[in-house]
């Protein structure tokens, strides 16, 4: 696929068709057996620890960072989620050179939860229902690229069973018409992106980019989730909070 790249304020984030607008809720959707309906809940679970005010950490890849923390800044019991990168090493961890495809990392976000109000598998069923296309390989439409790859980097062997259990009970009950590319793998290291990149879909809802990729990931959360869809997001930074982002252009291609 041929998209062409145009400059975006703040950062450049994918790649943007604005002749597709509006397109890629129904792609995504093209891929479910039962769009704009809850994926079944998961069979296996992670267990909430007994002690409460303790708080989890999920780390999930599914293409460009923005909707993804966008979405789940509107989950309740979401206490914060970054927008970040994983897979690949720390010297590496800059937009720039993630952006090229060649340091292993992929965008990711980081989400910090209260599991006495949300489960592991609840934030997958989330995950897999709303903020990404799981049976696409190394791109997430119209984004293209290993570092916009499907994966769910596990903290412990509980988020790993889970995982895979998840991804083959949906396979198993065909919801998707392709298998689920997901990967599961350890967690090595999440590197928070630059300031500039957080919170991005909350402070530029007028971005073509978030307008036509990601607002419409959040209204679906707000129809098929609605008693875990909370209006008021959590946000990484304070409204008045200063933060830097310059302009970048993206080369025409």
């Amino acid at each position: 696929m041929t998209s062409t790249k145009i400059a975006l304020a703040g950062a450049a984030c994918g790649l943007v068709a604005l002749a597709l607008a509006g397109g890629a809720l129904r792609v995504s959707q093209a891929q479910a057996a039962s769009p704009a309906q809850q994926l079944p809940p998961p069979k296996i679970d992670v267990s909430a620890p007994a002690a409460p005010g303790r708080t989890e950490t999920a780390v999930l890849s599914g293409g460009c960072f923005w909707g993804v923390q966008g979405v789940f800044e509107h989950v309740k019991g979401v206490k914060k989620v970054y927008s970040g990168y994983s897979g690949g090493p720390a010297a590496a961890a800059q937009y720039e050179r993630v952006s090229t495809g060649t340091t292993g990392h992929a965008e990711s976000v980081q989400i910090v939860f209260d599991p006495q109000q949300i489960s592991y598998g609840q934030i997958l069923q989330i995950f897999f229902t709303v903020a990404t296309d799981p049976t696409q390989v190394n791109m997430q439409f119209p984004d293209e690229g290993p570092q916009y790859r499907g994966e769910i980097f596990y903290a412990d062997p509980d988020q790993k069973r889970a995982a895979e259990a998840y991804i083959r009970q949906l396979n198993d009950a065909h919801v998707f018409r392709k298998p689920i590319a997901t990967r599961v793998d350890p967690l090595k290291g999440f590197y928070r992106a630059e300031d500039y990149h957080q919170d991005y879909l909350i402070l530029h809802p007028r971005n073509p980019y978030i307008a036509t990729y990601d607002l419409p990931k959040v209204a679906m959360l707000r129809e098929v989730f609605p008693d875990r869809y909370v209006a008021q997001p959590t946000v990484v930074f304070a409204k008045d909070e200063p933060k830097t982002r310059p302009v970048k252009t993206a080369k025409l291609s």
